[in-house]
């Protein structure tokens, strides 16, 4: 049984709402799931993986389609009256709530996530944030309500964060705690994450065939066909995940009756440092990632004038590189060390700013081709082994609110801000190397937070806060603390 809730009448409403998928995630885990053969074991790993990565690309498709449009759509319809840069910050500026609510989202999910265990909180996320994406297809412009367009879209971009939120922590686990071996984790928990590149590719492409249409007709409706089209997307998605089942590591922690009252609490109180460093170490990876692939619309488009299909196919291009790179660096990452392969990555995003942005400022086509494909390399080094590198770091009862906090919180310090701070350094200084500079920044912060970081690779990570436990390297506590 799990222990009797305590929350608040918000957190009680909740778990009335979530009890018929609480049901069949305890049905699932008291079903047999310790004693399964390992046949079943395996067939339940790659459904687990499948679920997750296909989850996640609907996930991230829905929330890059957002992202891609803000750049070429959103501030000519709904602030139509400012200047084409102050516009661009305008709607950038709903684009960073979505980044500022995810972090709401990791507390919210993460809690339910610990304690009614990992398969329903991705079904509640997946609904949330595939609902919210689906609704943006239906927000008037500025021309027909005013103001109030541009307020709809915060709200609904908001929900789309909260969504993102909760979904990411459940996903790695949902895969990484199927693993039947320490020795694989990293490559196991790569998969969620190649539902990024996946989820981007699928947005870019859809929104390159429907700019195709005349540009009157893009801006009136065509823009709205891919939100539309993000319903079937979501009912595949819903139907994966319910014919998975939760996972080992939450059967035995239910069975243990270690299921924390609340989980959120009890990691930031247990387990502070861990969660900060994890978000800083998101520095080279996030912002970099969000002015390669959100920014460089209205940086190539305005300052460049490079034509908009040119940088979309681009996009689509390095997205389809990173289907390769994400799961072979978190392959190395099993091999070499999750911290050296993390630091290498960071040291590689550092350098590279400079390059894209001397390659960029060329405005020759092919060139321009060649740094948007490339940028997606060092981010690949990072977001591969991240999952586990994060996941890892937090004692089992904790992982999915730690993951989740930890994770999410470098979305106000990095994601969000990044193509905010991207217009204004390029507004001030007039010069793409300004930007460089601050991808540089970024990825120093991460080389020191990986660093302080512990490194559980291939280590029993199956141990909790309570019980005994030797030492990991470099003088760390392991995650059961």
């Amino acid at each position: 049984m799990l222990p009797e809730c305590r929350r608040p009448l918000s957190g009680c409403i909740l778990c009335v709402w979530l009890s018929p998928l609480q049901g069949m995630s305890m049905a699932a885990t008291q079903s047999g799931v310790p004693n399964l053969s390992d046949e079943e074991a395996r067939r339940q790993l790659r459904r687990a993986v499948i679920a997750s990565t296909i989850g996640t690309t609907i996930e991230w498709y829905d929330f890059f389609l957002y992202s891609t449009v803000t750049g070429l759509v959103f501030a000519k319809l709904y602030f139509p009256q400012s200047d084409p840069l102050v516009g661009t910050l305008q709607a950038f500026l709903i684009y960073a709530v979505g980044f500022l609510a995810r972090p709401v989202g990791a507390a919210i999910f993460g809690h339910y996530g610990d304690r009614i265990g990992r398969k329903a909180t991705l079904i509640v996320t997946l609904l949330l944030m595939g609902l919210a994406t689906f609704a943006v297809a239906f927000v008037p412009t500025y021309a027909s309500i005013g103001i109030w367009g541009a307020v709809l879209l915060t709200v609904l971009r908001f929900i789309q964060g909260v969504g993102v939120g909760g979904e990411w922590g459940g996903s790695v686990l949902m895969s990484m705690e199927w693993a039947r071996t320490d020795k694989h984790r990293g490559f196991i928990a790569a998969w969620p994450q190649f539902g990024v590149p996946a989820g981007l590719f699928i947005a870019n492409l859809a929104v390159l065939v429907t700019s195709q249409i005349s540009g009157s007709s893009f801006l009136t409706w065509g823009w709205r066909v891919p939100f539309v089209l993000s319903i079937v997307l979501v009912a595949i998605g819903l139907y994966i995940r319910l014919n998975i089942l939760e996972t080992p590591t939450f059967a035995r922690l239910l069975a243990e009756q270690k299921i924390e009252k609340t989980p959120t609490l009890e990691v930031i109180r247990r387990q502070p440092k861990d969660i900060l460093l994890s978000a800083l170490a998101r520095m080279a990876e996030q912002a970099p990632f969000y002015i390669y692939t959100a920014f460089v619309f209205t940086y190539g488009v305005t300052n460049l004038g490079v034509s908009r299909d040119l940088l979309l196919t681009a996009v689509l291009v390095a997205s389809m590189l990173e289907f390769i790179t994400i799961p072979l660096f978190g392959h190395i990452s099993d091999l070499i060390g999750r911290r050296k392969m993390y630091i290498i990555g960071s040291i590689a995003v550092g350098i590279f700013g400079f390059i894209y942005f001397a390659l960029v400022d060329t405005r020759d086509p092919v060139w321009i081709f060649v740094a948007i494909v490339l940028s997606l390399v060092p981010h690949a080094m990072l977001y591969g082994p991240q999952a586990a590198f994060i996941a890892e770091s937090f004692t089992g009862r904790l992982r999915y609110s730690g993951a989740s906090l930890g994770y999410q919180l470098a979305s106000i310090i990095a994601g969000g801000p990044a193509p905010l701070i991207a217009t204004a350094l390029f507004a001030y200084y007039h010069s793409g190397y300004a930007i460089a500079c601050y991808v540089f920044a970024c990825a120093v912060l991460s080389v020191i937070a990986a660093s302080l970081l512990g490194d559980y690779t291939n280590k029993d990570i199956s141990r909790e806060y309570d019980e005994a436990h030797p030492l990991a390297d470099h003088g760390h506590a392991p995650p059961a603390r």
